[in-house]
């Protein structure tokens, strides 16, 4: 008996028909792959052609993820083949294999294969290979990167980058929406040393700002400060507050410790105060109040204050002596407007400072505004406050407030906004990006940029950079909008014309864009279509966030870090504990590494359940 008679007899007549329309429904799959691909000639010829192949596989993936396969992967699965839940790096050799064997299983003689598929083998060497190229090897004992964004002390304290090196960093990123240029260099510049003095590489990323979609400026509040005592639960004061008056100008208020109060005064009447003064005034109530002199010395007086006090620029002291001073210029009080479910917010071009009682906000990006349509959703703030567009007017839009805390929540100026419905014509590639460009083919190895939205904004990076000679420096696509998400086929394939690309989920503004209860979908969705590109992805935005900003780790960033392990990076964001977050990562993708990698369980032997050591 040969083969083929052995597999047909071990299943039924009835089951061979329906291997037989199981194979021909794939058959039609694979047609339609062969056509797109044809179709798509044109667009594949502007690949470069070490990443052609790539290419037509993620174009053969999204040919197969435009049809609903669960009834099929059922079938296969009970039949004991591939279901095709694993086939991203090597679609077309999936569908082929499954098709063969089908065809056997029926007793059928069959066999046609795409000469320029690629292998199982070769979809995993690309990847890797790719990865190397753009992020520099991996760790032996985990496959995963760890990119650290940069604090601003990387700049001068050369041993914290030391440190995150030997701790498990393997890239770096600086944020070229903080700091300055110099400090850029610098960061990088330790890097380097760094990494060398350790013998190991570390890309650096630098990302481009981006542009800056945020509300407009609030007018400033009164200048005045409030002095409040700490009190038990009787209201006696337990601590008293404490204000340092000090000669002239306003001084940092970390020079006196976090209790000052700094308050500018007199320099001459300053000299007469000596300790254990009272201090008089009348505040900004027009209650009397006593502060008593602590400590004097020179770089200014401390004086204590044992009732609540709200002191305003011209509030009048007075010495023991009966002389007096003015209290000199204190900053203003950031104002802000306070949103309810039902208000109507304005939303304006005009960037004048607003009076927070009206109601209405400046927007730093007037295109965004013309490019709303009645009913698109608004969000503010990271989505703490929501609303959608009622009415269009010339350089306004009304958003209706639908979404807010209870009891109301305050916008402030400076925070960022999210019009997630609208299709914002704005390029992702400003002028103050351009300008930003020679100093990071200066430093880095790789350019992140910013608010990716269509292929035209990877085309007018490419162009700006080959223009200067920066066609070797790597390109990272962000995807923080939902636009940017539902592009990112295209614009791989217009990124692909360069040989060093990548992917990172910004997962911070996906959550605001599409909605935190869809996110793990988005997110899914983008590393799937990575892999299919063979196209390195980074897991980015708030892994192990609360243990980077406190210390201690909460239990759900420990799982969500465990998942970003199927990306081949995961970002850290800066916090004081950031040393402390990269070991922990380290650790948890090390240990990871060995039960899961991509989208597949590796069977390891289970060790849960073993007996103890006798």
């Amino acid at each position: 008996m040969n083969p083929t008679s052995d597999a047909r007899a071990s299943i039924s007549v009835k089951e061979v028909g329906l291997v037989r329309e199981l194979a021909a429904q794939l058959e039609e799959i694979q047609e339609e792959m062969r056509l797109h691909n044809f179709e798509a000639a044109e667009v594949l010829q502007r690949v470069l052609p070490a990443h052609r192949l790539s290419a037509a596989n993620l174009l053969d993936y999204l040919t197969l993820r435009n049809i609903d396969l669960r009834e099929i992967q059922a079938a296969l699965a009970q039949l004991g083949l591939s279901s095709l839940g694993r086939a991203e790096e090597h679609v077309i050799t999936t569908l082929e294999r499954v098709i063969d064997n089908l065809h056997v299983l029926a007793g059928e003689e069959y066999s046609r294969r795409t000469e320029s598929a690629v292998s199982y083998e070769e979809g995993e060497r690309i990847l890797a290979a790719n990865s190397v190229a753009l992020l520099g090897s991996t760790r032996p004992d985990r496959a995963a990167r760890i990119l650290v964004t940069m604090p601003t002390e990387a700049a001068d304290d050369y041993g914290l980058v030391v440190e995150l090196l030997a701790r498990g960093m393997d890239c770096a990123r600086i944020n070229c929406a903080h700091d300055t240029p110099d400090q850029w260099r610098q960061m990088a510049a330790n890097v380097r040393r760094a990494a060398q003095s350790i013998g190991r590489t570390c890309a650096v990323l630098m990302d481009l700002p981006g542009p800056k979609l945020r509300t407009g400026p609030i007018a400033p509040g009164p200048r005045v400060i409030r002095l409040r005592p700490e009190r038990d639960l009787l209201g006696r004061p337990i601590e008293s507050a404490l204000a340092v008056f000090v000669a002239g100008d306003r001084r940092a208020m970390s020079s006196f410790g976090e209790r000052a109060t700094v308050i500018p005064v007199d320099v001459e009447w300053l000299t007469r105060l000596c300790p254990g003064d009272l201090v008089s005034l009348h505040d900004t109530r027009d209650a009397r109040r006593v502060c008593t002199v602590k400590w004097v010395t020179d770089a200014g007086v401390g004086a204590e204050f044992i009732d609540t006090t709200y002191v305003a620029t011209g509030t009048r002291l007075i010495a023991p002596d009966g002389s007096e001073t003015l209290v000199g210029l204190l900053e203003a009080l950031e104002q802000s407007i306070v949103l309810h479910a039902g208000d109507v917010l304005t939303v304006t071009s005009d960037l004048t400072p607003v009076d927070p009682r009206d109601l209405r906000i400046g927007c730093t990006l007037p295109d965004a505004l013309a490019s709303a349509r009645v009913g698109d959703r608004v969000l503010f703030d990271d989505g703490k406050i929501g609303g959608h567009v009622v009415t269009l007017r010339a350089g306004e839009i009304d958003v209706l407030i639908t979404s807010v805390a209870q009891g109301g929540t305050k916008l402030r100026s400076e925070k960022g906004m999210n019009l997630p419905d609208t299709d914002l014509h704005i390029a992702a590639l400003g002028p103050e990006d351009a300008l930003l460009l020679p100093i990071i083919l200066e430093c880095a190895d790789a350019v992140a940029l910013s608010f990716s939205q269509r292929a035209a904004d990877v085309t007018s990076l490419q162009d700006h950079l080959e223009s200067m000679g920066g066609a070797g420096l790597g390109i990272v696509l962000k995807i923080e909008t939902v636009r940017g998400f539902e592009r990112l086929p295209e614009m791989l394939l217009a990124a692909m014309a360069f040989e060093r690309i990548g992917v990172m989920v910004a997962r911070g503004d996906l959550a605001v864009e599409c909605g935190f209860e869809r996110l793990s979908e988005v997110q899914e969705e983008i590393l799937w279509l990575c892999e299919a590109a063979h196209v390195p992805a980074i897991w980015a935005t708030q892994v192990l966030d609360q243990l980077a900003r406190t210390g201690q780790p909460s239990r759900a960033e420990i799982s969500d870090a465990i998942m970003a392990g199927r990306a081949e990076c995961v970002m850290l964001n800066k916090g004081p504990h950031i040393s402390a977050a990269v070991a922990a990562l380290d650790d948890i993708l090390g240990r990871m590494d060995s039960y899961q990698h991509k989208k597949t369980a590796l069977l390891r032997r289970l060790t849960s359940w073993s007996e103890p050591p006798s």
